[in-house]
């Protein structure tokens, strides 16, 4: 019976988020039952995209990214793939009616990285809305179960959102992007000579950013809201951490937080939502 392959997609997508990211594994889990396996099979299929580009080394990148976008389309269409990472997206998608248009911008920011370049402010924008707006909006889809009304509404905050996330990343991973791969995604901003005044001005774009989202995020519908405030409060204090050490440090180290404190955030992000107090 298919329903067991189907089975066997979803695991596979769940084990693919717990594998590559714990704190987004930890916010799932505070979102309501019914909304968790769409959310699992959009991380599943976001996170093997990054991987082509990301970790491929040796490999013919711009062919296996290619390849993972036609199978993406004939698994939508079909709906059924051998790959079952495709195969629970495609389910997520065809029931949640996430638009093509969306998958299709997150796969462009894919291609981008193929080729890294000096960024300028238009390369940043396209890239910052295709790695992660689009995919904020993916999860909308979801967390707002076809209430057009409300996603049209939940919109701008959504992106916003993803925006700071993905932000916040480019500040913790720029000693890999930089060193190891060569990227350089914050317009104006080299790295061989990044100072306090650069990173200063990266973290006032990223707290408006956060602000804006946190509007949104008081309007979700309650399923989903204490899981998408967890992974905002994670950010929000990995933000803080990366605001807290010198630009010589984001270049020489990756800024973390360890499990344990995860954990103590995942409590604290909790009674601050059960006490309505975002």
């Amino acid at each position: 019976m298919k329903q067991l392959f189907d089975e066997i997609s979803i695991k596979s997508s769940k084990l693919v988020t717990k594998t590559y990211s714990t704190s987004f594994s930890l916010g799932i889990k505070f979102l309501d039952k019914s909304i968790r396996t769409p959310i699992y099979n959009i991380y599943g299929f976001v996170r093997f995209a990054d991987e082509i580009v990301d970790t491929f080394q040796g490999y013919d990148k711009e062919y296996l990214l290619k390849k993972f976008r036609q199978d993406t389309i004939e698994a939508i269409e079909q709906k059924i793939s051998l790959n079952p990472i495709l195969n629970s997206f495609q389910e997520t998608v065809n029931k949640y009616n996430i638009e093509w248009n969306l998958i299709e911008t997150f796969l462009e920011s894919m291609k981008m990285d193929l080729d890294p370049i000096t960024s300028s402010q238009k390369y940043y924008e396209k890239y910052i809305l295709g790695s992660a707006e689009v995919v904020g909006l993916m999860c909308l889809h979801v967390f707002t179960q076809g209430n057009i009304e409300e996603y049209e509404k939940l919109t701008p905050s959504a992106k916003k959102l993803g925006s700071a996330f993905q932000k916040v990343n480019f500040l913790r991973d720029a000693q890999a992007d930089f060193i190891d791969l060569g990227r350089t995604y914050f317009p104006g901003v080299d790295f061989n000579n990044f100072c306090d005044a650069d990173k200063t001005k990266i973290e006032l774009d990223i707290e408006n950013d956060f602000q804006e989202a946190l509007i949104g995020i008081k309007q979700l519908p309650p399923i989903s809201r204490g899981g998408v405030y967890l992974a905002y409060y994670y950010y929000l204090r990995l933000f803080q951490k990366i605001k807290n050490v010198s630009s010589e440090k984001i270049i020489s180290e990756r800024i973390r937080i360890p499990n344990t404190q995860k954990f103590i955030l995942m409590l604290q992000s909790f009674a601050k939502h059960q006490a309505n107090l975002l």
